[in-house]
Formats: C-alpha cells, structure tokens, sequence
C-alpha cells in the first residue's frame, strides 16, 4: 500500500487546522432562490455546488451537483414485494421515493438542497476533513462557527494544501 505523498509528513500534518486550508470567500445561496438562478450561477462560478445560508450566515443547506441531477432525473417508483396479494414496499423505500420527490418538484433552492448537512469547525484537522469528505462522499464540507458559516473546504482545497506542501518540503 502507498503511503502519503511525498512532504506530507514535514509540509503538511494531519493535524493541520482547517482554518489554514478552507476558503474564506465562499459563494453562497439563500433558500428561495429559483433553482434555475442556482444552476446559472453555480455554472458560472465554475463550482459544482454551494452552502445554503440564511440572511444571518446561518447554515441552512447545501446544494451540490448531486441535488440538482435528482431534480432533472426521472422518479424511480419505490421496489415492493408482493405477499398475499397486497404489494408492500421494502423498508426505507418510501421515505427514500419521498424524498426523491421532493427534490423532483423542487423550484427553489431550498426545496432541493440537503439540510443540516456535515459540517467541522476551523478547529478541526485537516485529517477531520479528509475523513467526513470519504465517509459522507462530499465534494465539500461548510465550517462554522456556531451555526455562522466561515469557510469552506473541498477535495480540491485539500489535493492543492497537500502539493503546496509538496513543493515546500522539495525546496
């Protein structure tokens, strides 16, 4: 198995917080954006996806790539089997068709946008980071502070803190 990339022990420690990687100007939605502006200003931003706050920067949401297909995709009725003649749905499948439905019908951000998403502080590491992003498969993560949204963190803001410290440690 390989082990971490090249300077990752000296440039960059696990421990690292996050407040020295996140990105501080982050884009943001509010949730009764149309979601036809989200898909415009997400498209160019270049980003795939962005926190839902309110007017206070509270956390509310947040809307990715994954919530916007579901809007576009066509609803899969939920699988049932059939006993005695009465057709009953598998657990978990009607809260998940529920769900999918929701998003189908959704007009505004905050009809399609995942609420109360997973979310670290500027305290955690950047290991904290690294594991919610695999565990949850997140492309980002929001960091607050309280419920004030105050940076943000991505697969990308990670890959690029790790090949600067890369580079730091090869000088």
């Amino acid at each position: 198995m390989p082990g971490p990339p090249a300077g990752y022990a000296q440039g960059m420690a696990r421990d690292t917080r996050i407040s020295d990687v996140m990105t501080t100007d982050v884009l943001t939605l509010r949730p009764e954006m149309p979601l036809e502006d989200a898909f415009g200003l997400l498209a160019e931003q270049g980003v795939s996806g962005a926190p839902v706050v309110d007017t206070e920067l509270r956390l509310l949401g947040l809307l990715d790539d994954s919530n916007l297909l579901t809007s576009h995709a066509r609803l899969h009725a939920p699988t049932t089997i059939e006993l005695l003649g009465a057709y009953i749905p598998l657990p978990g499948e009607v809260s998940r068709y529920t769900e999918e439905l929701r998003r189908v019908l959704a007009q505004t951000v905050g009809e399609a946008m995942t609420e109360d998403p997973p979310s670290l502080t500027p305290e955690d590491t950047v290991e904290d980071a690294a594991t919610m992003l695999v565990r949850h498969d997140l492309s980002r993560v929001p960091i607050v502070e309280g419920e004030t949204l105050v940076g943000l963190v991505s697969r990308g803001d990670l890959v690029i803190a790790l090949g600067r410290a890369g580079e730091d440690t090869a000088l």
